[in-house]
């Protein structure tokens, strides 16, 4: 199954029959850290509407979401496996390095999908591997092909990436649904000062591989300034949502507002075109460790109200 033109050793550069792909290689291809993060965010969905903990449940829970985010990442390499040859910052992933074939990466991404999708819908139920699923295609026929054509694409994607905590939600049984969506808001409010900080830091890179990025279409970077401060505003509002609900106490929603106005200082520097490359740094850092803060936060909370 294929959503694009895929790549070949011709388009990325002859197999290095000199270097032997190992596991870290085939763990690159999943790009570990943002996988983590999916499923980190798809636990907090969970554990914020599962009023008990069932370890059989979790496991296969957490496996499953594993597996399909991995094999996402390696199935987006090896559609963009020609792009990322053209960028500093990929150059070195495993298939424009030559380590790993594009066919070995695209069977390799695909078993992993299928095998959490199966997971998922035999061991926990089959919602959360609708969810999983819609995950997958979201990702991989809109995002990825989007990002050649689009300026839009940062947005488009973002449905994708606020969707593991849904899947928490529909793996505890579907309890509390307007929580569900409230994480899913924060998620993806979340991403876009996340990527649009990222986009402006990386921009001569996603120009030479002719990304429409709003970066690269506005070279003044005063579009995306605006956009990367209205979203963090509007992140500050989605994550006080569980408080106005009734979901956490005004101790979660304390900390929500302070580590809210941590985020807001770089979003508002970045609005100065003189400090906007630094401030841009600050606010990619500042988002990094924003997330799992609140996220925490809102988890801890929950079980002290329930407890």
């Amino acid at each position: 199954m294929s959503f694009v033109h895929s790549p070949t050793s011709a388009s990325l550069g002859a197999l290095d029959s000199t270097q032997r792909a190992t596991w870290r290689d085939y763990l690159e291809l999943t790009k570990p850290r943002l996988s983590l993060l999916s499923v980190l965010t798809a636990l907090v969905g969970y554990l914020v509407a599962r009023p008990y903990w069932d370890w059989s449940r979790t496991l296969f829970f957490l496996l499953g979401t594993a597996a399909c985010a991995g094999g996402v990442a390696a199935l987006n390499q090896w559609m963009e496996a020609d792009l990322d040859a053209r960028m500093r910052r990929t150059q070195d992933r495993p298939i424009p390095r030559g380590v790993i074939a594009p066919g070995s990466a695209f069977v390799f991404g695909w078993g992993l999908c299928l095998g959490g999708l199966a997971m998922l819908f035999t061991r926990v139920n089959g919602l959360s591997a609708l969810l999983a699923l819609a995950t997958v295609i979201a990702y991989l026929a809109i995002y990825t092909p989007a990002k050649r054509w689009s300026r839009w694409s940062t947005e488009i994607g973002a449905v994708s990436g606020a969707l593991p905590p849904l899947l928490g939600w529909a793996a505890a049984g579907r309890t509390n649904p307007d929580l569900g969506w409230t994480l899913f808001a924060v998620l993806y409010a979340w991403q876009m000062p996340h990527f649009f900080s990222l986009a402006w830091t990386y921009r001569k890179d996603y120009a030479a591989a002719d990304f429409p990025m709003l970066s690269v279409v506005d070279p003044s970077g005063r579009r995306l300034a605006y956009r990367a401060c209205a979203w963090t505003v509007l992140l500050v509002g989605a994550s006080l949502a569980p408080v106005a609900l009734g979901y956490a106490t005004w101790f979660y929603g304390a900390l929500a507002i302070l580590l809210g106005g941590w985020m807001l200082r770089p979003a508002l520097s970045i609005l100065r075109p003189s400090e906007r490359d630094r401030a841009a740094r600050r606010l990619f850092f500042a988002s990094i460790a924003y997330l799992p803060l609140v996220l925490t936060v809102l988890v801890l909370d929950r079980v002290w109200l329930q407890g």
